[in-house]
């Protein structure tokens, strides 16, 4: 198992990276605000599901290749930015319609709201790069199965980031609530949401390596 002064320090830096606002953080946000908060949440569970991948990834060897190639790890990035982009248009062009969905009854599309989640999540090259990169630098081959541990650590990891970007999507969700008690105030709330997506997005593509 993971040595313990390796646990705390890798928490210690997981929590570091975490709460800093990357793509996730803003998503989550910018969905609570588009959407409100039981979809956010939604999105967030979603997102970190959809982290999971590039972890599994590390497990079978295939974080190192990632890592070591600028091709794939750009190509991940790009994907992942068009999809935001994408999805904040969608919550602009619909910002109008958010007054009647409010107190609507829970429907399918939070399926469709847990799988956009989750591919901004398997997209994050945030936590692409933090798993491949950084994760194996916590582990000690001495004290056991390297891949045991990797995913020991990469569960902490994705636990502590469904507990802040949860945290992060109430808050909004709450500003959003007081919004909406003005349609006016909601359509901008909406349109603002949208806007912060796609910035998220175009942000990414423009980001290095480390985005």
């Amino acid at each position: 198992m993971v040595p313990t002064t390796h646990l705390i320090a890798f928490v210690v830096a997981a929590f570091i990276i975490i709460v800093i606002p990357g793509p996730s953080v803003l998503f989550a946000v910018g969905r609570a605000l588009s959407l409100g908060r039981r979809q956010a949440l939604t999105t967030v569970v979603g997102n970190a599901t959809g982290t999971a991948v590039p972890l599994i990834g590390v497990v079978i060897g295939l974080g190192a290749i990632v890592a070591a190639s600028a091709v794939a790890l750009t190509v991940i990035k790009l994907i992942g930015a068009a999809y935001l982009i994408y999805l904040g248009v969608q919550a602009f062009r619909h910002r109008k319609s958010l007054s009647d969905t409010l107190g609507a009854p829970v429907t399918p599309t939070g399926k469709k709201v847990f799988r956009q989640g989750f591919v901004v999540g398997m997209t994050n090259p945030k936590s692409i790069v933090f798993f491949a990169a950084v994760l194996p630098q916590f582990a000690d081959p001495s004290t056991g199965n390297l891949p045991l541990q990797f995913l020991v650590l990469g569960a902490i990891f994705c636990t502590i980031a469904l507990v802040s970007d949860s945290a992060w999507a109430l808050l909004a969700g709450t500003a959003r609530d007081w919004f909406a008690r003005s349609p006016k105030r909601l359509e901008a709330v909406g349109g603002a949401g949208g806007a912060m997506i796609v910035g998220v997005g175009a942000a990414l593509a423009l980001s290095g390596s480390k985005a």
